[in-house]
C-alpha cells in the first residue's frame, strides 16, 4: 500500500482533499504535526466528504517520530528544489511519498539527508509550486500507474444508459 506523507500541513481544505484522493486510492495518509489546523475542522471534514470516516490516518508528534515509527521507510520528497522528475522514479508499492507545509515546503535540511530521493514536477517559468492537493495527485497516480492501478477500477459505467460496444471494440473503429 503507497503511503502519503504531509510534513506540517497548513491549510485544512488542502488535506481533506488529500485525505478524499488517499481514499480513493487506497493509501494511507501520515500527518506530521504541528499542523495549522485541528482535525476536527469543519473545513477539513467538508473538503474530505464524507470519505474521512475510511481514511487510514497516522498522526505524528514531529519528523523525528514519524522516522522512529516507519524505521527503514523509502521516502521520496517532493519538492520544487528537486533535481529528479517525479516520472524517473520506479515507485515501490509500499513506499512513501512525503510534501512540505504549502508555505515553505520540506526543509532544506532534511531534503539535503534524502538528496537521492528528491523529486519534482516540472513547471514553466517562476511559479513557485503547484497547490498541494494537486501535486500529491500527480506523483500518486504515477506511482499507482506504474503499479498498473492494482485493485483499482479502470472501467466505468453510465448512470442511465450503457456505453456501445466493449472498450477494445471502441479502440479498433477510431
Amino acid at each position: 500500500m503507497l503511503n502519503i506523507v504531509l510534513l506540517e500541513p497548513e491549510i485544512p481544505a488542502n488535506t481533506g482533499n488529500i485525505g478524499r484522493t488517499c481514499v480513493a486510492t487506497g493509501t494511507r495518509l501520515h500527518l506530521i504535526e504541528p499542523l495549522g489546523f485541528k482535525l476536527s475542522e469543519k473545513a477539513l471534514r467538508r473538503a474530505g466528504m464524507d470519505y474521512w470516516k475510511d481514511l487510514d490516518v497516522t498522526t505524528y508528534a514531529d519528523y523525528a517520530d514519524f522516522q522512529e515509527k516507519n524505521p527503514g521507510a523509502k521516502v521520496y520528497m517532493a519538492t520544487t528544489k528537486a533535481q529528479k522528475v517525479y516520472t524517473e522514479i520506479s515507485y515501490e508499492e509500499d513506499c512513501y511519498i512525503m510534501f512540505g507545509k504549502e508555505s515553505a515546503g520540506i526543509p532544506e535540511e532534511i531534503l539535503l539527508e534524502n538528496q537521492e530521493n528528491c523529486v519534482r514536477i516540472p513547471m514553466v517559468g517562476d511559479i513557485r509550486s503547484l497547490n498541494l492537493g494537486n501535486s500529491v495527485a500527480v506523483i500518486l497516480y504515477e506511482a499507482l500507474r506504474q503499479g498498473e492501478f492494482g485493485g483499482m477500477r479502470t472501467e466505468g459505467e453510465l448512470h442511465r444508459l450503457k456505453w456501445q460496444g466493449t472498450v477494445e471494440s471502441r479502440a479498433k473503429n477510431r
